[in-house]
């Protein structure tokens, strides 16, 4: 028999068929190959994250335990491992009980109805260590799976000793800030003080002179007196009494002498009332809360500062008479000072230096306002006037202090202290404290 002669269209059919086989097999082994290109980019990058998260667990100082649902243990940090004195595989599958002291197991045998249910802190428990319990600050937070379901728990714990040495070294640096912050103010207190020197010398000058005037007159006087009344003991006669009494003048003396002893009176209460007024400023005991007036602690604080200026200043003070506030007076003499001395700083370069202070009452709050026209402040520096150090002036002019001291003064004393823009043309500072119980000497808010 004849074997049938193939066509030419079916020989080309099936070179169709072979060639769609071997691109097929060829994208196959392309996909293949791209696959197994992705998975051992993806094996790195998971060996990668364990390394990672290895590195990040072993170099954790706090202890770290991860757990089930049921509170068997699936995992532990290195330092767990050295608290224990036990490898993480000796832990693996072990109840969380196992872990802690019998003293705190009440809280690992209740951990699916308290762990799961909220996040626990600051929890302090006691864990098993290599030789004795370890007192633990515990911190547990829940895992959850992609559909927000538990599947166990986090727990982190820090060794209560170590939190108690933070916080020794903590309290620690907080005594040295409180420390570094009263030198401070005890610093700029007594560049205040210096500042005072000047107006307290001519102050005290006046009433001693007069004092020590005085007092020479009087011990002429008292001469005289001796040489009469000895005289008078003596019995000498009438006319030589009287012409006695005329040459040593005796009625003049007489006359005199009240005079005297009331201006001499009158410098010692003065000087008296001086070293009051540094002795409250300037002690450093804080003295008992007391009602004052504070119209007498502004006068004298703006009379002392600008004895101490260069220049002649017009300063005007309105002031209701009495003006009580409660507080310590001492204190709000040296905000005062310091406010008056920024404006007498603020207004040495102006050829007609102007100082305006005025206060009064409104409702429970009195207020107290210092207006000076110099240039002013700048509405950049108003939310930083306050800070610590924060100053414009050239160095060695000031501190920086002056005001932050003055806000925190203020401010103990239950009130306000702020800064703004004068309609003299300069800066304004503006004091709020609360108001005497008793009435008098109101005036209106501006």
């Amino acid at each position: 028999m004849k074997r049938p002669e193939r066509s030419e269209d079916s020989t080309d059919a099936s070179e169709i068929v072979w060639m769609d086989v071997i691109h097929k097999m060829d994208e196959t082994y392309e996909n293949l190959v791209r696959y197994q290109i992705e998975l051992e980019q993806k094996n790195t990058e998971l060996e990668e994250v364990q390394t990672f998260i290895a590195s990040v667990q072993s170099s954790m100082t706090d202890v770290m335990i991860v757990c089930d649902v049921e509170g068997r243990i699936q995992q532990v940090n290195k330092s767990l491992e050295a608290l224990t004195g036990r490898a993480a595989a000796d832990w693996v599958g072990q109840p969380l009980s196992a872990l802690f002291a019998p003293s705190s197991k009440a809280l690992a045998e209740s951990f699916k109805e308290r762990l799961l249910k909220q996040p626990v802190r600051d929890c302090e428990v006691s864990m098993v260590g290599t030789e004795d319990t370890v007192p633990l600050s515990l911190n547990c937070s829940t895992r959850f799976d992609p559909r927000r379901r538990p599947v166990g728990a986090v727990l982190i714990g820090r060794p209560v000793g170590e939190l108690r040495r933070a916080y020794e070294a903590l309290n620690k640096a907080h005594d040295q800030l409180k420390e570094a912050q009263k030198n401070l103010v005890q610093a700029e207190k007594m560049a205040s003080l210096g500042r005072l020197v000047a107006g307290v010398a001519h102050e005290l000058n006046n009433p001693i002179s007069f004092v020590y005037g005085n007092v020479h007159v009087l011990q002429r006087y008292v001469h005289k007196l001796d040489e009469y009344l000895a005289a008078i003991h003596a019995g000498d006669l009438d006319e030589a009494l009287e012409a006695q009494r005329k040459r040593l003048r005796i009625d003049k003396i007489l006359a005199d002498l009240a005079p005297l002893m009331e201006g001499t009176l009158e410098g010692a209460e003065r000087v008296r009332d001086l070293v009051e007024d540094l002795r409250r400023f300037s002690g450093g005991q804080k003295s008992r809360s007391a009602s004052f007036d504070l119209s007498h602690v502004v006068k004298t604080a703006a009379h002392w500062v600008l004895k101490g200026a260069r220049r002649e200043i017009d300063v005007r003070i309105d002031l209701p008479e009495p003006f009580l506030a409660v507080g310590h007076a001492g204190q709000l003499h040296q905000v005062v000072m310091n406010l008056v001395q920024n404006a007498v700083d603020a207004v040495a370069e102006h050829p007609a230096p102007q100082l305006r202070v005025r206060g009064g009452v409104a409702a429970d709050m009195l207020w107290l306002e210092i207006h000076d026209n110099g240039p002013g402040i700048a509405p950049a520096d108003l939310e930083h006037i306050f800070e610590p150090f924060f100053t414009r002036k050239p160095v060695g002019r000031g501190t920086g202090l002056g005001l932050s001291i003055s806000y925190g003064i203020v401010a103990e004393h239950g009130g306000t202290l702020r800064a703004g823009a004068s309609d003299l043309g300069g800066a304004m500072f503006r004091i709020e404290l609360p108001r005497e119980a008793a009435d008098g000497g109101e005036a209106e808010a501006p």
